[in-house]
């Protein structure tokens, strides 16, 4: 795999990510996933304002192990090697996407980034709603035969072709 290419091999990169799900399994007990991070980090930042938080049942079982501290580690790693790879390669982009600011018809960035951050709570709600986000689900959950996790990304893969349809309409 040339770090350098713009585009990786999809295959490569796959096979990649799956033989990592062993040392996460072996080393933390855990398989691959993020959005756990959130609210162990959540639970942490509000216990500094209240420490009973920690005693609530939904906080309590992520601050619990710091096995969802290591997946906040995950956030940032990610952020970072997205970051390495445009540098890497030399990919750049327009700030702004044409055929978003026609669909939407918003062109200015604190607009966009409201947007930005709804659509990002709305996805984490559900993720955490469906206790897991696609890479915990997608990647752990199916590589386990999780029947659920199965059935959830069957799911994400058909909104996903549901909604490029719709936006390509646009």
């Amino acid at each position: 795999m040339n770090l350098r290419s713009k585009a990786w091999s999809p295959y490569l990169a796959g096979i990649v990510v799956g033989i990592l799900q062993i040392p996460a399994l072996l080393i933390i007990s855990a398989p691959l996933g993020v959005s756990s991070s959130y609210v162990s980090v959540s639970g942490y930042l509000a216990g500094l304002f209240d420490p009973d938080v920690s005693t609530m049942d939904y906080f309590g079982k992520y601050m619990a192990s710091i096995k969802y501290l290591w997946q906040a580690s995950m956030v940032l790693a990610v952020a970072l090697g997205a970051y390495l790879s445009m540098k890497l390669s030399g990919a750049r982009r327009k700030s702004f996407s044409p055929a978003w600011t026609r669909a939407c018809g918003i062109g200015s960035l604190w607009p966009r980034m409201l947007m930005g951050f709804i659509g990002g709570f709305i996805m984490l709600f559900g993720a955490r709603w469906a206790d897991g986000c696609t890479s915990g689900h997608g990647l752990s959950g199916v590589g386990q035969l999780a029947v659920s996790s199965v059935m959830v990304t069957i799911s994400f893969f058909v909104a996903g072709i549901f909604v490029s349809m719709f936006y390509k309409k646009l």
